[in-house]
């Protein structure tokens, strides 16, 4: 497994994780389960999917000690001007003493409140409950301002990010400010893409399946990547991505499928549900 150092007192991030986005808790609890028995030891949830209780009893229950674990949640929109409490609630929803990387989910900016939810994680950050800050689904324009005005910059943003929409603007401001970038959707969420012929053909050269590729091709720009399953067979071959290399000319035809519309999820400039 792959680690990538985050830009907060040394703290490594597993560059491999396991997503559980509409994941039901107990659903959650059995397919973590699996990815932890697999050898994934970062799983990502948040308090808008519902299923942190499922997520801490795996974690707990699997037996691996806490500090070889990378577990993140996220402050729900609504929670802005809450963002202590809705940690707590987080917090004793999962069963543990912290977490490792807490993010605020979305910026809503047409509300106004990102850089005050900021200033909470920063209060929580110092406290030592969570290791690790960050946010998701930042722009370079909502990502700017908590630069500009906040004392900490974001440990990670993560953000929808697959070879139909590369965000290479994003890519390229998250290095210049010491940023990782971490990919959501990172196979498409089955709308077409790895049935694209040039995957077929990439998966025919190094026997690789389309999202094994498409996963490796993640791995190779320097993302965080966090695939989401429920079938333990497609959980393990998610995690099969660091026995082969794809060469300068193969990351570059993917590089070359990137659209212009190629965005699945919402806009974050339009986006602001509230649950």
């Amino acid at each position: 497994m792959n680690s990538l150092l985050l830009n907060t007192d040394g703290v490594q991030v597993p560059q491999l994780g396991f997503g559980v986005w509409q994941v039901p808790s107990d659903v959650a609890e059995q397919v973590v389960t699996t990815a932890l028995e697999v050898g994934y030891r970062h799983v990502d949830t948040a308090s808008a999917y519902g299923n942190e209780e499922g997520v801490g009893r795996a974690v707990r229950a699997s037996g691996i000690p806490r500090e070889k674990l990378f577990v993140t949640t996220k402050l729900f929109n609504p929670d802005h001007g809450r963002a202590e409490e809705a940690f707590d609630e987080s917090l004793s929803r999962l069963g543990l003493d912290y977490v490792d990387l807490y993010l605020i989910h979305w910026p809503l900016p047409e509300h106004g409140t990102y850089l005050q939810a900021w200033r909470s994680l920063e209060k929580i950050y110092r406290q030592g409950r969570a290791k690790a800050i960050g946010v998701s689904n930042f722009t370079v324009e909502t990502l700017t301002r908590v630069i500009d005005e906040a004392e900490i910059t974001p440990s990670i943003n993560q953000i929808e990010l697959h070879p139909y929409f590369q965000q290479r603007r994003m890519r390229e401001f998250h290095e210049a400010n010491g940023i990782l970038t971490e990919a959501w959707s990172p196979l498409g969420q089955g709308q077409g893409l790895l049935g694209d012929p040039a995957l077929a053909v990439l998966s025919e050269k190094y026997g690789k399946t389309p999202a094994q590729i498409v996963l490796r091709w993640h791995i190779q720009l320097g993302n965080v990547v966090i695939p989401k399953s429920v079938t333990p067979a497609r959980i393990k071959e998610n995690f099969g991505v660091f026995d082969f290399v794809l060469d300068a000319e193969d990351m570059t035809a993917i590089g070359a499928m990137n659209t212009t519309d190629g965005r699945i999820g919402p806009d974050p400039d339009t986006f602001h549900w509230m649950g």
